[in-house]
């Protein structure tokens, strides 16, 4: 599946790629949570690395926060992460932190676009096609200002600091995510969790002023594999859900 951020602005795209399927795929019905989230097994898109279902309890906790150590190898990066704004997308992202899902992973896909200033991670293949093996709903923000970048009013203002879902389309959320170095303007499509702390900033910051890898068609990219390689190296929530 490729996991993406559209803005009709960059004709750029974050997005999880559509990986292998296997012929028996089809022939197992998926299995499903019972609770809120509804957290939907994949079997067309494998889980990159074993992990089971998140738990779905009938009351997801739709309050507080959680704070999430994270550390990369150009830096710490600290998130909190907000379930009042999105309690389905947090059981998850903590989820899949205590099985260690995240440990050991690149950040493949930082974007530089004027309107678009994104670091994608969360793909233990480093390719944008792994996931968790599971999908499940949106929760998508209505409290984003409209982007000042945008005359039609469409876009909305994905600031600096935020932590956000990528996807491939509506409920459609796995384990890519994205934060953001820079305000960026995109339709409200993508699910608003949780935001970055100043020391998380100032690593994003590092990152982006590396650059991103030049290829054959592209001597001056602005969308592609950092120069600076970013390992999340350990990712550790402070609480359980």
């Amino acid at each position: 599946m490729n996991r993406a951020l559209m803005t009709a602005w960059a004709a750029a795209a974050l997005v999880v790629s559509a990986g292998s399927t296997t012929a028996s795929a089809s022939d197992v019905p998926p299995r499903t949570t019972h609770g809120p989230c509804q957290y939907t097994q994949t079997p067309d898109e494998p889980a990159a690395r074993p992990v089971p279902l998140p738990p779905d309890p009938r009351r997801t906790p739709g309050h507080g926060t959680v704070d999430v150590a994270v550390r990369t190898s150009q830096g710490p990066l600290p998130l909190r992460l907000d379930r009042a704004k999105a309690p389905c997308t947090v059981q998850s992202f903590v989820h899949l932190a205590q099985h260690r899902f995240y440990d050991r992973t690149v950040c493949h896909r930082l974007t530089a676009y004027p309107t678009l200033k994104v670091l994608q991670c969360g793909d233990p293949t480093g390719t944008g096609e792994g996931g968790p093996g599971y999908k499940y709903k949106d929760e998508l923000p209505v409290d984003l200002p409209p982007a000042p970048s945008d005359p039609t009013g469409v876009r909305r203002l994905y600031g600096r600091g935020l932590l956000a879902m990528a996807n491939a389309g509506p409920n459609t959320n796995g384990s890519q995510f994205f934060v953001v170095y820079g305000d960026s303007a995109l339709r409200p499509n993508y699910t608003v969790f949780g935001t970055v702390g100043a020391a998380g900033l100032e690593t994003l910051d590092k990152v982006a002023a590396g650059g991103i890898e030049p290829t054959a068609q592209e001597p001056a990219p602005v969308d592609g594999t950092p120069v600076l390689r970013t390992e999340l190296l350990g990712v550790r929530p402070s609480c359980r859900p």
